[in-house]
């Protein structure tokens, strides 16, 4: 208990120490990902481009390994990035809505998107599911690059819009399989009356695969609801 306790606030503090761009550079899905990796020996320090060279520093310190370069491999460090939608030229196909890990950017369905400015963290995700090239990054913080464009209440605002982001998907997934269920349900209760089949041995296994479908949309329910959010 107390060595899991002890993995746990490490990587808690290795997590804090991020940036927070949710960019998945650093080769993991998440900043919580890439943290948990680093504790469990799975990652070096060093695959943080919006963190920078005060990123490795900041995780060498915690996790007791000597400080090295940044791996170009994963990129490199550079100014903190904006995203900006060229509204005449956006389709409203809601791809960057869906790619975005802040849910920084806003709009309808064949209707214009824009991004929400303070909730952008320039994870440049948008950019590659674009199917018109209509977004563009902007420099956000003049020549200042890593942990000196980036401050400690940004990370913290952007954890948290990505715990909401995580939190949400979870919560429609959820709703998507209740819904399911009802449509489910509502069938099998009057299977008799709308199917083509009279024969009551191809009703039965029609039943049998209804209810084989509800049971594993329950199962795939409460899986969901059992995941931690990060």
């Amino acid at each position: 208990m107390r060595v899991a306790h002890a993995e746990s606030e490490l990587i808690a503090r290795l997590d804090a120490a991020l940036p927070q761009t949710q960019c998945t550079r650093c080769g993991f899905p998440d900043c919580a990902s890439y943290a948990r990796a680093i504790a469990q020996g799975q990652a070096d320090i060093n695959q943080c481009p919006p963190g920078g060279a005060e990123g490795v520093a900041r995780l060498a310190a915690i996790s007791g390994r000597p400080v090295k370069a940044l791996d170009s491999g994963h990129g490199q460090e550079s100014v903190r990035t904006l995203a900006i939608i060229d509204e005449d030229w956006c389709i409203g196909c809601t791809l960057c809505i869906k790619a975005c890990p802040t849910d920084a950017i806003v709009g309808g369905n064949k209707r214009m998107h824009t991004v929400i400015e303070p909730w952008c963290t320039g994870c440049e995700l948008c950019l590659p599911v674009c199917p018109v090239d209509c977004i563009s990054l902007v420099s956000a913080s003049g020549e200042l690059t890593g942990w000196s464009a980036w401050s400690t209440a940004q990370a913290d605002q952007a954890r948290e819009r990505y715990n909401w982001h995580v939190e949400r998907l979870k919560r429609e997934e959820v709703e998507h399989h209740e819904r399911q269920q009802v449509k489910a349900q509502e069938k099998l209760a009057h299977l008799a009356e709308h199917s083509k089949h009279t024969d009551p041995a191809m009703l039965d296994r029609k039943k049998a695969m209804i209810e084989a479908a509800l049971a594993r949309s329950r199962a795939s329910r409460q899986e969901i609801q059992k995941k931690p959010l990060r």
